[in-house]
C-alpha cells in the first residue's frame, strides 16, 4: 500500500500546542532554531543507526530512513525559503509536495549512513541560515502558493515543529 499523501494544514501550530509532539510555538524564535537543531541531529543520527531504520511500521507510515530524508529536504526548503525572505519583499514560496519528494528522491531506497551525514550537513546549513537573522527581521514575509502568510518568525516556528514532529514519529 502506497504512503497516503499528507494533506493537512499544520500552521494552527501556530497558534496552539501539538497534542502529538507536545512542541508549542510560543518561544521559538530564529535564534532557538539556530541554537536547537544541532541539539537535535544527534537524536537523528542515532535513529539512523538503528538496525530497522529502514523498515515501515506499517504499509501507510514512512520508516525512520524516510522521515530523515524527508527531514533532511525540510532543512533545504526552509533555509531557502528564508534567504528568499531576507532577500525580497512579500516573495511566494515554490510548491514543495513532499510526497512526490520522497518517491523522486527514492527515500526508501537511500543508505541511512550516507542520509545521517547529510541530514547534518543540511540541519548545520539551516541552523547557520536562520542564526543570522537580526530581530529587525522576523517581521518580513513569505506567502505560500496557497496564500498562507507566514513571518520570518512563524516560519522559524513553523519549521521547527516539523523537525520536532518527526522526531516523535521515530520515537527519537
Amino acid at each position: 500500500m502506497a504512503i497516503t499523501p499528507d494533506t493537512k494544514d499544520w500552521t494552527w501550530v501556530l497558534r496552539r500546542p501539538c497534542p502529538e509532539c507536545g512542541f508549542t510555538a510560543d518561544n521559538t524564535t530564529p535564534a532557538a532554531v539556530a541554537s536547537t537543531i544541532p541539539a537535535l541531529l544527534p537524536r537523528w543520527q542515532g535513529a539512523l543507526k538503528r538496525q530497522d531504520a529502514d523498515v515501515r511500521p506499517d504499509d501507510s507510515t514512512w520508516s525512520t530512513l524516510e522521515y530523515a530524508c524527508h527531514v533532511r529536504d525540510v532543512f533545504g526548503v526552509f533555509e531557502a525559503r528564508l534567504n528568499l525572505m531576507l532577500g525580497q519583499d512579500n516573495p511566494t514560496f515554490a510548491d514543495w509536495d513532499q510526497d512526490q519528494a520522497a518517491v523522486d528522491g527514492d527515500y526508501a531506497g537511500q543508505d541511512p549512513a550516507v542520509v545521517a551525514r547529510e541530514l547534518a550537513q543540511a540541519g548545520t546549513d539551516a541552523a547557520s541560515a536562520f542564526a543570522s537573522v537580526t530581530e529587525e527581521d522576523w517581521g518580513r514575509r513569505g506567502l505560500r502558493s496557497n496564500g498562507s502568510a507566514f513571518t520570518v518568525l512563524t516560519l522559524s516556528q513553523y519549521f521547527l515543529h516539523d523537525v520536532i514532529h518527526h522526531l516523535h514519529d521515530v520515537h527519537a
